[in-house]
């Protein structure tokens, strides 16, 4: 991924935040007969390695867990908070007209060799826990063990679990940081007029670069 210095972000703890907040990765890796992509929504294990290491699964009916190879590269895309920027809301645009639109987003890639996994224990264990993050907020949270046992093992037989060990961290907060003040003062005032919760999350990182970036500069 290409990341101008202005944009890199390496705060592994900021990494490990958005990749638990937005979980369904898309994952790459290569194939038979070529790329293959797929979206799985990951549990990041913080405590496994330096970079954590990514679990999930994927249908049995889905060919990619037999195409993994031992070596092969694979990588995880998780996409965060991203907006459109119009050159509408630069102050430079009245000023001298130098002005274009933009994307502001903010991503993780993770790096790492995919293996697949049958083992039943393994498997229980990783449902267990990745329904155990997501109906933490609901009133009744639903656990595996709620179901009847024949009945998870039949749909434990349909899975193959994939795990990741992160070799390879990368970040982007493309937050126009490379922008004059004044246009991404403009730029926070125009997002936060927008209808949409997306807009406004993006204002929030803005705001919050120019102030880091101040308080570094005093």
């Amino acid at each position: 991924m290409y990341v101008n210095p202005l944009h890199r972000l390496t705060d592994r703890e900021a990494l490990f935040a958005l990749m638990a907040s937005h979980p369904l990765g898309a994952w790459v890796c290569h194939g038979q007969t070529g790329l293959v992509a797929n979206h799985v929504p990951f549990l990041l294990d913080r405590t496994r390695g330096p970079f954590g290491t990514l679990i999930g699964h994927v249908s049995r009916a889905n060919t990619v867990w037999r195409e993994l190879g031992a070596t092969a590269p694979t990588v995880v895309m998780f996409q965060g908070t991203q907006s459109y920027i119009s050159p509408g809301w630069y102050p430079g645009k009245a000023e001298h007209g130098e002005v274009v639109p933009t994307w502001n987003y903010v991503v993780a890639h993770a790096h790492g060799v995919a293996r697949a996994v049958e083992d039943r224990d393994w498997l229980f264990d990783m449902l267990t826990r990745l329904t155990g993050v997501h109906e933490a907020l609901q009133p009744v949270p639903w656990a595996v063990a709620d179901a009847p046992v024949p009945f998870m093992d039949k749909m434990m037989r349909a899975i193959v679990g994939i795990e990741i060990p992160i070799d390879r961290l990368e970040g982007k907060l493309k937050v126009s940081q490379d922008e004059a003040l004044p246009d991404r003062i403009g730029t926070v005032h125009g997002l936060r007029e927008q209808a949409c919760d997306t807009a406004r999350a993006m204002a929030a990182l803005v705001k919050n670069a120019i102030d880091s970036q101040a308080k570094g500069g005093s």
